[in-house]
């Protein structure tokens, strides 16, 4: 849809959306929710706050720094969905997040000081401790933590040092003992070492298990890096830095070197916030750190608990195996329902296609397709796309020995997955050197579509196996995230995929797909099509219904079209988890349309994409969300489910998701999430999608 038949369209109304940035938040704040839920185990609630705060790092070095860079331009025109200039977002970001800052730290209060003892584990402050505990910890930091300690001096000869991104430091006002008279304090910095555990177990009388945080314990022991002076104030500091990269792909003669080099300097970006701890920052000193740091006040965070809760992953993990009641209970994932026990993969490959359902079943058979492939002595080729993958992915090894038997191995590594670079420079290295052909993706788009080709020779016929799926080919988020894929032998779909790679690797026209629909540009055309035609099957039959999942629904284009099918009289039903520009239940507008998020145990992740066309529906499973973003900067794949029975069973997943009352939250006409109300009977998808796959199995 071209910009100027946009802006004539009647439902192009700032009223009518949600702005990005703060339906992000919107999201976060489900996250929250879940640490405030007295029905999740109490260890998994705090995972909940780390989630919350380590999403909220990503935010700020990415979304915020760069509306921060567009005011430092003077760029202040308004975006084009609720209409807010730059300014205007980081003002409503700022006032939203520290609100939501606030709570999770009634929660964590609630959570350490109320709850944990309670259950034999305590995280003490310094002061809580007894002598004989503060005796240990004195013996700890001379022998481990004082070697390790670098204080910096802060004066002319000595400029405020550059501070690595997501750092905690220590700021030190010290006087010298012999010059009180003169009243100069001094600055210093002392960085709290990230090599050191963030927490230190100290022994307690009952045996039961007690903790205090490893900033607590330099700051109780900072005197003794300052001989001859006195400490007249400790204060910790946190500081966010723009993350984002600026890859210069014209010209770049190499695009790893290329990407090498922005690394370095991500590092060093400008700083998008500061946190502070409210109890103990002095105005003085929190006016000199604005000052060196070139930020406003809008962008200081005063917490009211500990700097960085994302030291609670680690910490709920020292509990695993002796605290189990406080963790969902274990499951195993079951093998897919499409596979038998010691089935060959490839032999059920050429009689059907083959469903998978992470994580309810199991994604070691996806791992075996390659495995399988690497060692067989009939297979020609293995052609794959990666993004993300684990730090000691199965995959990765099989792909490299399949190199190393001979076969032709084309891997498609993406350089550009956002703080997953250094990761996948790493890996694109490791395959070169094992022999493969490693592509590091398009110019100017990432490649986030997730496809394996394996290329077989059986009886003098060559053979195309095809795995299409939502998710990224990593074995451990396998675990966390819900996603969707197929394993097929469809001629034209294996046609597609050949067409695909070469279109990767190659100098050609984009090719013409038989099945496979890709983007660039192409997906959201097909979309669009899509929902015209249900507009019309609507008017026909009167029984117009979509349903749509995705991560989250950012593009204009798709949002007025759904608009306008809503004003038509089409059913909507929308789940999507995340950021959702499109507000529901506008008179007029959208009063057809539902949005429902589901924040759970797992993470959703599935692109499941249908439509009625009067009984003769067609679905689709993606890489892709409805961004724009995912429309029109990136190779993605929508694939067909032509399998009636695989149909079938997408469809009973998606009425579950739809019929969801415990974790589910619906979107009303002002953009606000609500639980659903119910009269007692309570559902939840994931805990039935659990239950379904054990009985399967």
């Amino acid at each position: 849809m071209k910009e100027n038949s946009i802006e004539d369209h009647p439902f192009n109304n700032y009223a009518y959306y949600n702005n990005r940035e703060i339906s992000w938040l919107a999201f976060n704040e489900r996250v929250l929710q879940e640490a405030e839920d007295e029905s999740n185990p109490l260890l998994e609630r705090l995972k909940f706050l780390a989630i919350f705060s380590s999403n909220l790092d990503e935010f700020f070095m990415v979304r915020v720094a760069g509306l921060q860079d567009q005011v430092r331009v003077g760029y202040n025109k308004p975006e084009n969905k609720a209409g807010l200039t730059p300014k205007e977002q980081l003002a409503r970001i700022s006032s939203i997040t520290k609100n939501l800052v606030s709570k999770q730290m009634k929660i964590y209060k609630e959570l350490i000081e109320t709850k944990l003892p309670k259950v034999g584990i305590s995280l003490l402050t310094y002061a809580q401790l007894s002598n004989e505990q503060k005796h240990e910890l004195h013996a700890i930091f001379e022998e481990e933590i004082y070697p390790v300690l670098t204080p910096i001096a802060v004066d002319a000869y000595r400029p405020f040092p550059i501070l690595l991104s997501k750092t905690m430091n220590i700021l030190v006002m010290i006087e010298d003992e012999r010059d009180k008279e003169l009243d100069q304090s001094k600055i210093a910095i002392v960085q709290v070492p990230s090599v050191l555990k963030r927490f230190i177990q100290v022994s307690t009388k009952d045996g039961s298990y007690a903790a205090v945080l490893l900033e607590d314990v330099i700051i109780a022991n900072i005197h003794k890096l300052f001989h001859g002076y006195q400490v007249k104030h400790s204060n910790p500091f946190r500081i966010t830095r723009n993350a984002d990269l600026t890859i210069h792909e014209e010209g770049a003669r190499d695009l790893l070197i290329e990407i090498e080099k922005e690394l370095k300097k991500r590092k060093w970006g400008a700083v998008s916030r500061l946190e502070v701890k409210t109890s103990e920052i002095k105005q003085k000193i929190l006016h000199y750190l604005l000052d060196e740091l070139e930020i406003s006040l809008e962008d200081v965070y005063k917490i009211e608990g500990p700097l960085d809760p994302t030291f609670l992953f680690s910490f709920i993990k020292t509990f695993e195996g002796t605290y189990e009641h406080l963790f969902y209970e274990k499951f195993i994932p079951q093998l897919p329902l499409d596979i038998q026990r010691e089935e060959n993969i490839y032999s059920k490959a050429l009689t059907q296609d083959l469903f998978f359902h992470h994580p309810y079943e199991s994604f070691q058979p996806i791992v075996e397709f390659i495995e399988k492939a690497a060692d067989d002595p009939n297979v020609l080729a293995i052609k794959q796309t990666l993004y993300r993958v684990s730090g000691n992915s199965p995959i990765i090894l099989a792909l490299k020995r399949a190199a190393e038997n001979g076969k032709q191995v084309t891997v498609l590594v993406e350089l550009k997955a956002r703080f997953d670079e250094e990761k996948n420079v790493h890996w694109a290295k490791e395959l070169e050197k094992a022999g493969c052909l490693v592509i590091y993706g398009m110019h100017n788009l990432k490649t986030h579509s997730k496809i394996t080709l394996v290329i077989r020779r059986r009886n003098n016929k060559i053979e195309q196996f095809v795995h299409l799926g939502t998710g990224n080919y990593n074995d451990q988020t396998a675990h966390t995230y819900t996603d969707m894929g197929i394993i097929t032998t469809n001629k034209k779909i294996g046609s597609d995929a050949t067409q695909f790679f070469n279109f990767l690797s190659g100098y050609t026209d984009k090719p013409e797909y038989n099945k496979l629909v890709v983007s660039p540009f192409d997906i959201r055309d097909k979309f669009l099509v899509l929902i015209d035609e249900e507009i019309e099957y609507h008017k026909a039959f009167q029984n117009g219904h979509i349903i749509l999942k995705m991560n989250s629904l950012t593009d204009k284009d798709l949002i007025l079209k759904l608009y306008e099918a809503s004003s038509e009289g089409v059913k909507i039903d929308l789940i999507v988890r995340g950021i959702c520009c499109l507000r529901p239940q506008i008179p007029g507008v959208s009063e057809n349309i539902t949005v429902i998020s589901i924040v759970g145990r797992f993470l959703e992740h599935s692109r499941i994409y249908w439509f009625h066309r009067n009984g003769a529906s067609r679905l689709f499973l993606s890489s892709a969300d409805m961004m724009t973003r995912n429309m029109v900067k990136r190779v993605e794949i929508l694939f067909p489910i032509l399998a009636p029975t695989i149909k079938r069973r997408i469809m009973g997943i998606l009425e579950l998701e739809l019929n969801d009352t415990v974790k589910a939250r619906m979107q009303d006409a002002d953009g606000n999430y609500h639980f659903i109300e119910t009269d007692g009977n309570s559902s939840s998808s994931q805990q039935k999608l659990l239950e379904l796959a054990f009985k399967k199995a």
